[in-house]
């Protein structure tokens, strides 16, 4: 894998990451307003944990391949 292949990955997991904690603080806020739609709360940790299976594919491509 070429250095600017694994600097983009890097580069996009740190992205992704940030979207994650982000949801996380937003999710917080949410879960404590009781006015708020469950729906919507749904839709956020579904989304968050959409981000944490992305983070671990691209974080998996990092690692190199070892030969059996």
């Amino acid at each position: 894998m070429s250095k600017t292949s694994l600097e983009d990955i890097q580069r996009r997991i740190i992205e992704l990451e940030v979207e994650h904690r982000d949801l996380d603080a937003v999710i917080d806020m949410l879960s404590s307003d009781p006015r708020q739609e469950e729906l919507q709360l749904r839709r956020l940790k579904k989304r968050k944990l959409q981000l944490k299976d992305h983070i671990t594919l691209l974080k998996m491509q990092l690692i190199p391949d070892i030969p059996a």
